[in-house]
């Protein structure tokens, strides 16, 4: 019903690190060539853990913006803007808050999980109980068909598709929706409705999984049909009432292979970061003064790679002929500690020089980023107000 459309968003917590790089925005630069794609700053979210230190969000905010140009996020191929920026967010959420079981989220893993792990802060809040609905708003609200998310984010968009099956159970069932839609499918032509017909049936009759995608490509490709003929169709199809809000699917990505300067996972929490645009010297010297095998006290004494934290980097950064020079120097006593880090320097350095001369732009003009987010912003609110009309026609809000 839907055309391929990607939504991926990110709370601002500031200068991001090569664990994000390799972890989100490598894969958001390449999906920017294949699908559309809007990317959005996640500003309210970040209100839900840290509502009483909001002065940091707004420079995280745009350090955050300049990080994504620098790491390859065209705005001339996708839409960037900021969650606050657009307010049918906000309302979408509220509306659908109307209609959300309390036990849905209550039962959403991270929850529980999140709440243990900020056992410092106060998140007995509604705010933090309803952010997967916040969520599922940011997605439903864009109609996105695919969203990327790791493993741990699948349960989130399961929420997100129970809410959108929900909400066209709801209100999906206009006052005669059978005959309208019946009306519409004459509008297909005589051999295409008597096609959608036959299709229809085999689907609700057999559970036929080939018939309904045949008969979605057939209503894709009808250009005549209005935007509530097809939404009708689209339900008629499958048995319900009008598709108003359409159903995401997670879009796996690998999880970050990304490791920190101490071998555990490059996270901020942890101090182990390297940061997208850190200076050549800083980025030198963190490197040149990791740990490694605790077994090479002196140049003579035989290590082991895979007790190395620089072992990990170089898993990341260096090809096979690299990785077999450090091997067999490492178990060999061959070469020393810094020769080992050398690669990885001079190959993490080469990784970060495009982003930081990307970058600059932006930071000699800082007008450019607020024009690009003000020109996505604008965009994202046309989707948005596209979507929020249908809502509000069909819960009965679009007083004339």
């Amino acid at each position: 019903m839907f055309a391929d459309r990607v939504l991926s968003g990110m709370r601002p917590t500031g200068s991001l690190h090569l664990g994000h790089y390799h972890g989100v925005l490598k894969n958001w630069v390449e999906m920017q060539q294949e699908f559309e794609c809007l990317f959005f700053v996640a500003d309210w979210h970040a209100l839900t853990t840290h509502y009483d230190t909001p002065q940091v969000i707004e420079q995280n905010v745009w350090d955050m913006v300049i990080d994504w140009l620098a790491a390859g996020v065209d705005p001339a191929r996708a839409t960037l803007f900021i969650q606050s920026r657009v307010p049918e967010h906000a309302e979408l959420h509220l509306l659908l808050s109307m209609i959300t079981p309390l036990g849905w989220l209550e039962r959403v893993p991270t929850y529980k999980d999140q709440q243990e792990k900020l056992s410092e802060k106060d998140l007995s809040t509604y705010g933090f109980l309803g952010y997967p609905l916040l969520q599922s708003a940011d997605i439903l609200i864009y109609r996105a068909t695919q969203v990327p998310v790791g493993e741990d984010q699948v349960p989130h968009i399961e929420f997100t598709r129970e809410m959108a099956r929900r909400f066209n159970h709801i209100y999906g069932r206009e006052p005669g929706f059978e005959e309208k839609a019946e009306a519409a499918v004459k509008k297909l032509g005589s051999k295409k409705a008597r096609l959608y017909n036959e299709l229809r049936v085999r689907f609700q009759e057999q559970g036929d999984g080939e018939a309904l995608e045949s008969a979605k490509s057939l209503l894709d490709e009808q250009q005549s049909l209005s935007h509530g003929d097809r939404e009708r169709l689209f339900g008629y199809l499958e048995g319900g009432g009008k598709m108003i809000l359409s159903e995401p699917e997670a879009m796996l990505t690998a999880a970050s292979k990304m490791p920190g300067l101490d071998g555990q996972k490059m996270s901020k929490s942890y101090n182990n970061t390297i940061t997208l645009r850190e200076d050549e010297a800083s980025v030198t010297k963190k490197i040149r003064t990791m740990p490694t095998d605790p077994a090479r006290v002196r140049r003579t004494d035989h290590g082991t790679p895979e007790k190395c934290p620089v072992w990990q980097l170089h898993l990341v950064y260096s090809n096979e002929e690299t990785k077999q020079w450090v091997r067999q120097g490492c178990t060999t006593a061959g070469i020393g500690c810094i020769e080992c880090k050398q690669p990885v320097i001079a190959a993490v350095l080469a990784e970060q020089e495009p982003m930081r001369e990307r970058a600059q732009q932006y930071l000699d003009d800082p007008t450019l980023v607020r024009n690009i987010i003000a020109d996505g912003c604008e965009k994202a609110r046309k989707l948005a107000g596209e979507t929020m009309r249908d809502v509000r026609e069909a819960m009965g809000l679009s007083y004339s």
